[in-house]
């Protein structure tokens, strides 16, 4: 771009070049730069507003490692609990460090591939469901080789009333990893 700028400049196309650069300013645009799809909309992965789209959103956070996606599906107040059968112990933590461990796991995979299975338990209402969720995740870490976790998934989704989106506020994995 500049070396054309510079030869309309050198044949004194001044006003040519301001022209263009006025036009591209008013119309904001950059012809260098494809245009933005906004056809393709976040249901297209999922719409959180079913629960049903809840999981399937979380799926494709997995499947692409999008954290910021990954996020939006996790209230303020999440928490992740499991157990840690080589102390004994259950083991909790917040939605920062569920964040930062999730960030780590998708930077370091080089695929995550997540399926949902049969719904085994549920209980909700419009705005508070607690599901009970058997899933099968696929991992293979950067230059490893894949491995398999199968488990339960008890997730307490909520919303503050029922035109909103469901967010996570709970998720107990009860894995075999």
């Amino acid at each position: 771009m500049s070396a054309f700028v510079h030869t309309l400049q050198k044949r004194n196309h001044a006003p040519l070049v301001a022209i263009l650069f006025v036009g591209m300013l008013l119309f904001s645009c950059n012809p260098f730069a494809p245009a933005i799809d906004n056809t393709l909309s976040q249901k297209s992965f999922g719409d959180a507003h079913t629960d049903s789209g809840f999981f399937d959103a979380f799926r494709y956070a997995y499947l692409f490692k999008d954290t910021t996606y990954y996020g939006k599906l996790l209230a303020p107040n999440f928490t992740f609990s499991y157990r840690n059968y080589d102390r004994g112990l259950d083991l909790e933590w917040g939605r920062d460090e569920e964040m930062q461990t999730t960030g780590s796991l998708f930077a370091s995979s080089e695929s995550l591939n997540l399926l949902w299975g049969d719904i085994l338990d549920r209980n909700g209402t419009d705005t508070v469901d607690d599901i009970t969720r058997a899933f099968s995740l696929d991992i293979t870490l950067n230059g490893s080789e894949p491995f398999h976790v199968d488990g339960r998934a008890i997730f307490t989704l909520a919303r503050p009333t029922k035109n909103d989106v469901w967010q996570a506020v709970r998720w107990r994995d009860e894995s075999n990893f």
